[in-house]
């Protein structure tokens, strides 16, 4: 669990840094209203794509020491890295489609917390069970 929690830090400090870095660079910071849709889609993509690798790896081989299939394991991951990453994309969208929440970075953080908790539960349950 401690093993688990420090990737997830690692991999979530990854993942921000890289979106926010990503909307510093895309958006324009002077405009009050909502970043673009395709702006936060390119910031939020890029950045969880770097955490997935990042997490695999260190998940796999440090974390929970797996000794089945790489392939079967990749597998498992990737189906629910999509099915963590459309709920989170979901809910960063539509918050940030209200104007009331004018922080692109707000909306991030949000999807990163619902994100980081359901991929937990279906990683330690589904991807590395040794006996799923």
């Amino acid at each position: 669990m401690v093993k688990y929690g420090l990737v997830g830090v690692l991999n979530t400090l990854l993942t921000a840094a890289i979106i926010w870095i990503l909307l510093r660079i895309l958006s324009d910071k002077d405009s009050p209203k909502p970043v673009p849709a395709l702006i936060m889609f390119i910031a939020n993509s890029t950045g969880y794509i770097a955490g997935l690798i990042n997490s695999f790896i260190l998940n796999r081989n440090w974390t929970f020491k797996s000794k089945s299939s790489w392939q079967l394991s990749l597998l498992r991951f990737l189906a629910v890295f999509a099915v963590c990453y459309c709920l989170q994309l979901s809910v960063v969208l539509w918050l940030n489609s209200f104007e009331v929440i004018a922080s692109a970075y707000i909306c991030q953080l949000v999807g990163i917390v619902v994100y980081s908790a359901l991929n937990f539960f279906l990683n330690k349950y589904y991807t590395f069970y040794e006996n799923a």
